[in-house]
């Protein structure tokens, strides 16, 4: 793959970066959102399209890695897959290759060019991601891969679009929702809410990007319940 093709990670290429650090954060109010509990599955989804939640998903992974945890990224976006791109990785063969018998776990999950990070992308485009998403093979293949790792961090789609993201909330440890403070209105932001609590998710908080700072830069905001975290 060109490295032209490649969707560059801020968290990786400039750590010291005010928006890697927003990550960072990210990353504490997650591990200290639920202090007796460990949060090991984690769910990435956002209302529509084009918000940033892929974007939020790889940053998150490598800042977790970053510190010195094993860390799997699971490209679960089976319609518009990204995670191949963004780590420059083959998406010949992926979890839809798995989770279809045509591949093993050892075949699929690929290391990354950062270290303890490793990804399972996408794969082939299925006709009903739902449904795989939501098989006994799924479920299994999360179990077996906890045994590995510290986090794994699945990117869904848009949980306004389709239901993947509720599907897959069922069997993580929570949700994170990204939401552009520009593009979404808060019905939609809402109605996602009340998708997600219909299953009985567990939502973590809410990422919002592209908040005006009077900056050149677009910074990240980590909301959690209970407790505000804002980088300085």
């Amino acid at each position: 793959m060109q490295r032209s093709d490649r969707r560059l990670i801020i968290s990786e290429i400039n750590p010291k970066s005010p928006i890697s650090e927003a990550y960072r954060t990210l990353r504490t109010n997650i591990q200290f959102s639920a202090i007796d509990e460990d949060l090991r599955v984690i769910v990435i989804t956002s209302a529509g399209p084009g918000e940033g939640k892929s974007t939020t998903a790889s940053n998150l992974a490598v800042v977790s890695a970053q510190a010195e945890k094993k860390v799997l990224l699971i490209d679960a976006d089976l319609r518009k897959p990204t995670a191949h791109r963004t780590f420059l990785l083959t998406n010949r063969i992926g979890l839809t290759n798995y989770l279809t018998g045509q591949a093993g776990v050892d075949e699929v999950v690929r290391s990354s060019f950062v270290p303890n990070l490793d990804v399972l992308t996408a794969g082939s485009s299925p006709p009903n991601p739902s449904e795989m998403l939501g098989s006994r093979k799924m479920l299994s293949l999360v179990e077996h891969l906890k045994q590995f790792y510290d986090m794994i961090i699945i990117d869904t789609p848009p949980a306004l679009v389709v239901t993947d993201a509720q599907i897959v909330s069922t069997y993580s440890d929570g949700v994170v929702l990204v939401i552009d403070s520009g593009k979404v209105k808060r019905e939609a932001a809402m109605k996602v809410k009340s998708n997600l609590e219909h299953v009985k998710a567990r939502l973590l908080g809410v990422v919002l990007n592209n908040i005006d700072r009077k900056t050149s830069e677009n910074y990240y905001y980590y909301y959690y319940y209970g407790n505000q975290a804002d980088q300085k």
